[in-house]
């Protein structure tokens, strides 16, 4: 049966070359980097070396680098270690309505703590409003986290504009860039974050291995306790491969940035084109202009999105309800009801993203399976058929 992966928000495969990359780390140079003989020297020379790499790319100090075990970690770090360095001056933060669990629960956490959260709202393209955060800023405030590119619609924030913000208030931004780094061109200098996180599974990288950029002269709290490892603010034994393999994934999404986009802009264009064509009454979640160029999130009237899911998957079509970190979840996703999809309309969406693996040959196939399996299943709907 032919196989199509349209999740690569989800996570994706490890390209050869970054497998490679990492090899020797997991062989001949598999010292503890902390280490002073000769095995950990070699590791730290690799860790090292993966620090001043991604730096170059990302366009910051290679001393503003921390390694992680991924996107979660770092939004923690980021949120929380804020929070408690900074409570002296106060205890507001804001955040947006449609932001990754990571940030949304670390937010609630602190709610527990004493502090005070602010969600600010989105438009019906998903997008938060730089006067409604500049509003929302206090003089209690004393960070701002919202994300780059949303990992359910993929819809890109003005980040700048939203920085700016902070920077004439005083006030701290983190920024979840997970889903944008290796999508859409940035560099750390121009965006203007005091913090901001990544992860290497969802570039073509390792799991269990992120970072999280700490602008110097940050204040923040170390959030893993142990040893002196990351300058000291954040305690483990490092992923020396993982670092290794982040660095050639950031590398190689740099370098083939502009070709990569125009062919998942072709792909996703051309697969939102024909779904219109074939099927009736869907809806796309977000702007089709302001996305990064790989996703579509799309809701099927009068079906559940699980129920789409699983028909394609076994047809060997592999697409999600949206984050696959809430994916088991069965309340409507709360970045499409912030948007203000009807809860029928978000319980139908499925997310679509595309990648290195998929072709031009992919789309005719997936969308004649996707109209035969959504003409099925509204067959058998009632609320469907109740609409004559």
């Amino acid at each position: 049966m032919r196989t199509v992966y349209l999740d690569h928000n989800a996570t994706t495969p490890v390209l050869p070359e970054v497998f490679e990359a990492m090899r020797p780390y997991f062989t001949e140079n598999f010292g503890n980097a902390s280490s002073i003989h000769q095995s950990g020297r070699l590791a730290k020379a690799g860790l090292e070396q993966a620090r001043q790499d991604i730096a170059s790319l990302i366009g910051c100090q290679a001393a503003e680098i921390y390694f992680t075990s991924g996107g979660t970690e770092s939004d923690n770090f980021a949120i929380k270690g804020i929070a408690f360095a900074n409570r002296g001056q106060g205890k507001h933060i804001i955040t947006s309505s449609i932001e990754h669990h990571a940030v949304e629960v670390s937010c609630k956490f602190l709610e527990k703590e004493g502090f005070e959260v602010t969600y600010l709202p989105v438009d019906s393209d998903g997008l938060v409003d730089p006067n409604d955060l500049k509003k929302a800023i206090r003089p209690d405030t004393i960070l701002v986290t919202i994300m780059y590119a949303n990992n359910e619609t993929g819809i890109i924030q003005d980040i700048k504009s939203l920085s700016a913000v902070t920077r004439e208030a005083g006030v701290y931004f983190h920024s979840d860039a997970v889903q944008a780094t290796g999508k859409i061109p940035y560099k750390i200098k121009d965006i203007g974050c005091d913090l901001l996180s990544i992860s290497a599974h969802k570039i073509y990288g390792p799991k269990g291995v992120g970072l999280i950029y700490i602008k110097a002269g940050t204040k923040i709290q170390p959030w893993n306790e142990g040893g002196g490892h990351e300058q000291g603010r954040r305690a483990g034994t490092e992923n020396v491969a993982g670092a290794v393999g982040l660095a050639e994934a950031l590398r190689i999404a740099d370098l083939d940035l502009q070709a990569e986009t125009e062919k998942l802009l072709s792909m996703t264009t051309g697969f939102y084109n024909k779904l219109k064509d074939i099927i009736p009454d869907i809806h796309l979640n977000g702007s089709f202009k302001t996305r990064v160029p790989n996703t579509l999130n799309i809701s099927f009237k009068a079906i559940e999105g699980e129920s789409i899911v699983l028909s394609l998957d076994l047809n060997g079509i592999m697409v999600s309800t949206g984050s696959a970190c809430t994916s088991g979840a069965t309340d409507p996703s709360h970045v499409l009801r912030a948007m203000g999809l009807t809860p029928d309309l978000a319980h139908g969406s499925i997310r679509f993203s595309f990648g290195r693996s998929n072709s031009e040959n992919d789309i005719d196939y997936i969308v004649s399976i996707l109209a035969r399996e959504v003409k099925r299943l509204r067959s058998i709907s009632p609320l469907y058929a109740e609409k004559g």
